[in-house]
């Protein structure tokens, strides 16, 4: 009876092998970028290879194995984070009472805003964000407009063009990580504090567009 090649040499197939070693190598880079974040959770602006390997338990050496320098690092940290939103958004109601979609819409943006805040300062500070970056903070902004015409469809629909442009744009920019930030950091308001703003904000705009 013929051996298997992985009985007769002791080693798993060479393919076999690939692909394990692929796999570890995208576990470790996982690992890394997650460090990257973990840190960019508690504050940190400023990063050192020597601190990451140690938040995520491999040498330095490693680290620049799997990315060639502190910004692909950095890179790679922030676009797993803006993947990770998709995570964090839930289905919101898009008919019944004005109050509950305000408040619903209100306190989803501000828990999502106020997790992203590292993550959007962090890519600020990047000089030249690539383009998988910028891409995916466009399609973020796109979406998050997107589900405003849905949750306020019933207010939206009934204005001529010019009136529902002009709402959609308010809500727009009062709902926003930019907004939520001044919010935040100008005008020193906690998290309660600023989520109730925004829904104050998102009434009055809904309230004036009532009028003719």
């Amino acid at each position: 009876m013929k051996q298997s090649a992985q009985a007769a040499t002791g080693r798993a197939p060479e393919g076999r092998a690939t692909d394990g070693r692929t796999e570890r190598g995208r576990q470790t880079r996982e690992k890394i970028a997650d460090a990257m974040l973990s840190l960019l959770d508690e504050g940190e602006s400023r990063f050192v290879a020597e601190r990451i390997a140690e938040r995520a338990g491999v040498s330095r050496r490693l680290v620049f194995h799997h990315f060639e320098d502190m910004a692909q690092l950095a890179e790679t940290a922030i676009n797993r984070r803006l993947d990770q939103l998709a995570a964090q958004v839930r289905p919101l109601p898009t008919e019944g009472p004005r109050d509950e979609r305000v408040a619903a819409l209100a306190e989803q943006r501000a828990r999502i805003l106020d997790w992203l805040t590292p993550t959007r300062l962090a890519v600020m500070r990047l000089e030249d964000p690539s383009e998988r970056v910028q891409q995916v903070v466009q399609q973020m902004l796109l979406f998050a407009r997107q589900r405003l015409t849905e949750i306020f469809a019933v207010e939206l629909d009934r204005l001529p063009e010019d009136r529902r442009s002009d709402l959609l744009n308010g809500l727009d920019a009062v709902t926003t990580w930019s907004t939520w930030h001044h919010w935040r950091s100008v005008a020193g308001l906690d998290v309660d504090s600023a989520r109730r703003t925004m829904a104050a904000t998102v009434h009055a705009l809904l309230a004036a567009a009532d009028h003719p």
